[in-house]
């Protein structure tokens, strides 16, 4: 068994603390893992109106963090290991400074997608190109510095460790509740480069402070031989909670929608597991651990055993999190226990960083391309609970190796009984970037059999199969809903509609001879669902043209006639994507629009109360809006619905009240406007309505 840090009697260069020099490299350790966990928030959020506002975003940019971390961490091993104390500080200054070339921190412009090119791999470059170095320079601070004071006498470096994960932990808090909702973008931006060139100065003067360690030789501090299966259970227990990681914030982002607060949730969480396990006070113990996972496992395995969970989310999203807490407990808490002294720092953190690599790009790469359903989650479970099941195996008695034994052929269960589900009663499932869709009919042939399109677990459209209901409007595009009414009774033939996302093309159904309906959709596959497996488009009585790319950008190209009416209907989730509402955006719609014409956002919400940001928006640019309800109903496949229409057409306000039956917007207090910069989703939570919520995992409407 290989010794624990503790074991290090003594110190063997005391002179290296002389002058608070622990400080020094704990508030540099500090600073370092703050600024790392406060960039990668800022990042995302940066670039997710290029990709569509898909939640595939964050995960893709797990991906690059969990990558470049390790490329940090193997940085600092072949520096420690190869390198002389006064090379490694001489290669490291250096590194600091040219890092500084990248500075201020984020992607320009000039990094937009085009139509065709691939959001993932797109991604990977970005980041690597514009924040690789300081990102590698960042996160191979924490190992080098620990080495360094190890190599010094230091006794317990894994403290350090911990040390860092809680400024991760604070950072990653911080921004939603404190940093999102006060600073815009670009200041974020800023404000962090000027915390970085502080990092590079405080970290150049730990190097220097290390260079001279009393005429070490290398060879004296030469680490114990690692026995390989040790270094096989570093790396699937780390991978095995980046798994988690990354497939529990799927699940959530995906059916909520991509926004920093539900991203850095799941990752604070993730953090602080390790903030417990390798801070000072021991608190794994591993029997009560177990059996605290069997009942995670359990309870996370119930909740996703299919599709039609009856569970609302303020009971959902803790099992969730609180799952994820458990079993990261459980895996970093056995990588505690494995853990190596200090001569072994870099190989220990090495094989972590590789493990969390290898699961965020299974993640959030692999399984995109190989999975046509969303099947990381409960494969992820079974994982868990084979690890479980191994490490107790060798060690523990007959009747704990029977207890992991039932729970890992209940998750194998849990995984066969969730992909039954995903695909039962459907006629296509799809997946890609921008997340996995599904074509659901209805078992029961006859005039009422219906066929619907699921993104994730969103509604997003359905169609009666027969005549005469065939071509009728349905779930969010009723005749009495906003669109519906503005469609039907305010514009005279022929007009000239366009519209923000497809879903199935229902708005189709309001073309007349003469019309020309032109869709915005950055989904390939959404286009060819539509086309061949609904009615809508086939049977338009209009010219339908289709965009195929992300709807602002196509529109900031447009050269064609200005729109009578342009509908946002764009989903990310269950919300618009964010880009689509800022004062910016907007300006961009009216440009395109008649004088007399109609914006109309679709803002119909369980979370997010987005009335009050149009609002805001039209009020800002001269317009009136207003706040269309309609009540759904479920023999006319019609859901509850909110539009708000953005106009200065008379007749559509005089109207208004009769035969829009608006309301008024309620306001929100300290409401700041939305531009490119700033957004704050924190701001209009919708949780006093909480209790009125539909189920997480529900299909909607059904």
């Amino acid at each position: 068994m290989l010794k624990h840090s503790s074991e290090v009697k003594t110190p063997r260069f005391t002179g290296l603390f002389a002058g608070g020099v622990p400080t020094l490299f704990g508030t540099t350790i500090f600073l370092s893992a703050f600024l790392l966990f406060s960039v990668e928030p800022l990042i995302a959020k940066r670039i997710l109106p290029w990709f569509g506002g898909s939640a595939a975003v964050w995960s893709t940019c797990l991906v690059f963090y969990q990558t470049a971390l390790l490329l940090g961490y193997v940085y600092a091993r072949l520096l420690t290991r190869y390198l002389t104390p006064r090379r490694q500080v001489t290669i490291h200054v250096v590194l600091l400074l040219v890092s500084l070339a990248l500075l201020p921190i984020g992607p320009g412009q000039r990094w937009k997608p085009g139509p065709a090119q691939d959001p993932t791999w797109l991604i990977l470059e970005m980041l690597t190109l514009t924040i690789g170095l300081p990102f590698v320079v960042l996160s191979s601070t924490s190992p080098l510095l620990q080495d360094w004071i190890a190599r010094g006498g230091y006794k317990t470096p894994y403290r350090l460790f911990a040390l860092s994960n809680l400024a991760s932990f604070v950072a990653l808090l911080g921004y939603p509740l404190f940093i999102e909702p006060l600073l815009d973008t670009r200041s974020q931006s800023l404000i962090w480069s000027a915390g970085y060139a502080v990092f590079i100065v405080l970290c150049g003067f730990s190097a220097w402070r290390s260079r001279n360690r009393g005429g070490e030789k290398l060879a004296e501090s030469a680490p114990e031989r690692i026995d390989r299966t040790q270094t096989r259970w570093w790396f699937l227990l780390s991978a095995c909670g980046s798994m988690l990681l990354l497939s529990v914030t799927n699940h959530i982002t995906e059916n909520v929608a991509a926004v920093p607060l539900l991203w850095v949730l799941p990752l604070a969480i993730y953090l602080l597991t390790f903030v417990l396990i390798f801070g000072p006070n021991r608190v794994y113990k591993r029997a009560m651990w177990l059996r605290l996972l069997a009942v995670a496992l359990g309870t996370l395995g119930y909740a996703i055993y299919d599709i039609h969970v009856t569970e609302v989310i303020q009971v959902s999203l803790p099992i969730a999190l609180l799952s994820l807490f458990v079993c990261c407990m459980f895996c970093h808490g056995e990588l505690s226990r494995l853990r190596p002294d200090s001569r072994n720092l870099t190989d220990f953190y090495m094989m972590l960083s590789l493990g969390g690599a290898a699961g965020a790009i299974f993640v959030g790469i692999i399984a995109p391309r190989v999975f046509s359903g969303i099947y990381e989650l409960p494969l992820t479970l079974v994982l868990t609970a084979g690890l479980a099941l191994l490490l107790t195996w060798r060690d523990g008695a007959w009747p704990l190796r029977l207890l992991w034994i039932g729970v890992t052929g209940c998750m194998i269960v849990v995984l066969g009984a969730n992909v039954k589900g995903y695909r039962e009663n459907a006629l296509s499932v799809r997946r890609s970037f921008y997340g996995s869709l599904r074509v659901v009919q209805s078992p029961h042939p006859g005039e009422e059999q219906t066929r619907t399109l699921f993104h994730g677990t969103v509604e997003h459209g359905a169609e009666f199969l027969l005549p005469p209901r065939q071509l009728q409007p349905t779930t969010y595009y009723g005749s009495d809903s906003g669109v519906g009414i503005v469609l039907r009774e305010c514009f005279q033939n022929p007009k000239r509609v366009g519209v923000v996302g497809l879903g199935v093309g229902t708005i189709a159904a309001y073309a007349q001879a003469g019309d020309s309906f032109r869709f915005y959709e950055i989904n390939g596959q959404v286009i060819d669902i539509a086309e061949s497996l609904f009615f809508y488009l086939r049977e338009a009585r209009a010219e339908v043209q289709i965009v195929e790319g992300d709807a602002r950008l196509s529109i900031e190209r447009e050269s064609g006639p200005p729109f009578d009416v342009l509908a946002l209907d764009a989903f990310s989730g269950d919300a618009i994507p964010v880009h689509l509402l800022t004062k910016e955006a907007v300006a961009l719609y009216l440009k395109h629009l008649k004088p007399d014409g109609v914006l109309a956002f679709h803002v119909s919400n369980q979370y997010l109360d987005l009335a009050p940001i149009v609002g805001q928006i039209a009020k800002a640019a001269g317009y009136e809006a207003l706040l269309v309800k309609s009540r759904g109903m479920d023999e006319d496949l019609t859901l509850p619905t909110d539009w708000v229409l953005v106009t200065r057409n008379a007749l559509v306000l005089k109207n208004a009240d009769v035969t829009l039956r608006s309301a008024a917007i309620p306001l929100r207090d300290g409401l700041r406007l939305w531009t490119d910069d700033y957004n704050n989703l924190f701001r209009i939570l919708n949780a006093p309505h909480w209790h009125e919520l539909r189920p997480l995992s529900s299909e909607p409407g059904r």
